[in-house]
């Protein structure tokens, strides 16, 4: 099984990374030091996370001329955020990011949605209402905006985050530089069948975000479902003399699906990478499928009439109103 997938580009992704999202500015440095030193060489990142300096920091510790690590073994990846997809502003955020981090290119730039938001400095550009400020900006005309990083050498190879099928394909109808990678949230309870099936068959990657359900969200609810605790995922790493974790892991692995688990803690960082020295037989991918209840967790949902709702499904681009 190799530790790598193979992009449209070329390019060798490690097939797990470091997530960074919800990291707090004072973990991330040292929760990326301890990914380097015990052997990730894929770090996912992104503007809107706020904590890209940081992540810069521990980079400028480990890689570079006389530092353990070459600029070219690692993976960067960061995102463009919603109030940055007006083609005019799409270089800059680019640059920033990679300023921020300390680097002179990135290896993937995502489009964090297809939804953008009104342009400007807020991450969350809000009415008085508390509902968010949306543009009309389209997705395509921020991927020709993308297409030009390349171009330029700014960055490897571009991609997107949060498609549906329907856009994506909307997007390699117009695209001179394909999209690489689709980010999206993918875990035995959310398992992407159709949109992974999708994917393979217009040659994007997919990369799974919050592969291990996510529990630290900031809005989970102690009433829901938790994946970690799943007594047949619990039941099958145990078998295994496994976590539930690494189980989780390898089933992804095992699709082709690169994962970014997030974690501040050494231990559970080293535990996520190893996930190469066993794997599961057909009879325990059947039953991890059976898991599937079509279940997103990382959505922002809004309390309107007493219900929670999903708080950006009013957007034209909002990718969750199909099926997949």
């Amino acid at each position: 099984m190799s530790a790598f997938v193979t992009l449209s580009t070329g390019q060798r992704m490690p097939v797990v990374g470091l997530g960074t999202w919800k990291s707090a500015p004072g973990q991330v440095k040292q929760a990326v030091l301890a990914a380097l030193d015990c052997g990730y060489r894929h770090i996912d990142c992104a503007a809107a996370y706020r904590n890209e300096q940081e992540v810069g920091e521990a980079l400028a510790i480990r890689v570079g001329p006389g530092k353990a690590l070459r600029r070219d073994e690692l993976f960067i990846t960061s995102k463009l955020w919603n109030t940055k997809h007006d083609p005019q502003d799409v270089e800059e955020a680019c640059r920033t990011s990679v300023a921020h981090l300390g680097l002179s290119y990135l290896d993937l730039f995502l489009m964090h949605w297809p939804m953008a938001f009104q342009r400007g400095e807020e991450l969350m550009p809000r009415r008085e209402d508390g509902s968010i400020c949306y543009s009309d900006a389209h997705y395509r005309d921020t991927w020709a905006a993308m297409e030009s990083l390349v171009d330029k050498g700014l960055v490897k190879a571009i991609g997107l985050s949060n498609f549906n099928a329907r856009q994506t394909d909307d997007i390699i109808a117009m695209a001179r530089h394909k999209p690489a990678v689709n980010q999206v949230e993918c875990h035995p309870y959310l398992s992407q069948a159709d949109l992974l099936s999708h994917s393979r068959s217009v040659a994007v990657c997919v990369t799974a975000y919050s592969p291990l359900g996510s529990g630290d969200r900031p809005w989970a609810s102690p009433d829901e479902p938790s994946v970690l605790h799943d007594p047949g995922l619990v039941a099958m790493a145990k078998r295994h003399q496994k976590t539930p974790a690494q189980l989780i892991l390898r089933w992804n692995v095992q699709r082709g699906v690169a994962c970014i688990p997030k974690s501040v803690t050494p231990s559970r960082i080293q535990e996520n990478l190893q996930v190469f020295d066993f794997s599961l037989s057909e009879d325990d991918v059947k039953l991890i499928e059976t898991l599937n209840r079509n279940e997103r967790f990382i959505i922002p949902t809004v309390e309107k009439n007493g219900k929670r709702v999903w708080r950006d499904a009013e957007h034209p681009h909002f990718p969750f109103n199909d099926p997949y």
